[in-house]
């Protein structure tokens, strides 16, 4: 057997998205037994193989089709009309999606932006954290995980920012800083953005957006107060609230 392994934690370094083919189950005459792999990157080049012909020609469209709809999945291929092949058996194969991990962008390292990272550890958030006070990261312990940032106009012109995968949350320690900050990643494309505060503070935010002439529709996604209403005021349980505000808009909820 091919070392797969080795391949699949190479493509995950490269952070696109990939799928994992795997045969889970066969009947009858089938070119490969269960268990085979084949790897697909978001470019259709693969790694592997699970019989080849037609079979792995449908396979890979249909692991594009996986990264393109963003979610895993198993199909049945009876081996004759449906692949132009004439084996007579049934192949069952297992799309596993890997590397479409939703990123959170979170703008100032204080207390309820470490307690968000804490709470969100072992979630599917890759967490990047950003906050210009470099002696206050250097003295937070944070998981090896979560990628950290000093310059906050320096990572939002740099990052990558996806409609589908992008999750940002401003939480920083000055009005003025979470005003900028806001105001730079507005029209960004993004799942999510939610910022700390209460509602008189983004019905100041909001006027002033308005009176800039930016894009409401832009404007009217943004989050603020940021998460569910828990009744907790700590930084620990306003980061729960935020967690589960984020997971509830991940899931789809």
């Amino acid at each position: 057997m091919w070392n797969w392994i080795d391949k699949l934690n190479e493509l995950v370094k490269t952070d696109a998205p990939f799928v994992i083919v795997t045969i889970i189950r066969v009947s009858g005459s089938t070119p490969q037994n269960t268990g085979a792999k084949m790897l697909v990157n978001h470019n259709g080049d693969c790694w592997g193989s699970i019989g080849g012909g037609q079979l792995e020609k449908k396979a890979i469209e249909d692991a594009l089709e996986c990264i393109n709809e963003r979610k895993s999945k198993m199909i049945h291929y009876p081996l004759h009309a449906a692949v132009n092949q004439c084996c007579g058996g049934i192949v069952e194969l297992l799309f596993e999606l890997i590397g479409e991990n939703p990123e959170l962008y979170i703008f100032g390292a204080g207390h309820v932006g470490t307690a968000l990272c804490e709470t969100l550890k072992d979630t599917p958030f890759r967490i990047c954290l950003i906050d210009e006070r470099k002696e206050l990261l250097e003295s937070i312990a944070l998981s090896k995980n979560i990628k950290i940032f000093n310059n906050y106009l320096e990572f939002i012109n740099t990052a990558t920012w996806d409609t589908n995968k992008t999750y940002t949350a401003i939480i920083t320690h000055d009005h003025d800083l979470d005003r900028s900050i806001l105001n730079a990643v507005l029209d960004k494309p993004q799942k999510y953005l939610g910022m700390i505060g209460s509602h008189t503070k983004w019905k100041v935010f909001q006027k002033e957006l308005i009176e800039k002439k930016r894009d409401t529709n832009h404007i009217n996604r943004v989050i603020c107060p940021m998460g569910l209403d828990i009744g907790g005021k700590s930084p620990k349980e306003i980061a729960i609230s935020m967690s589960s505000e984020l997971l509830k808009v991940y899931y789809d909820k």
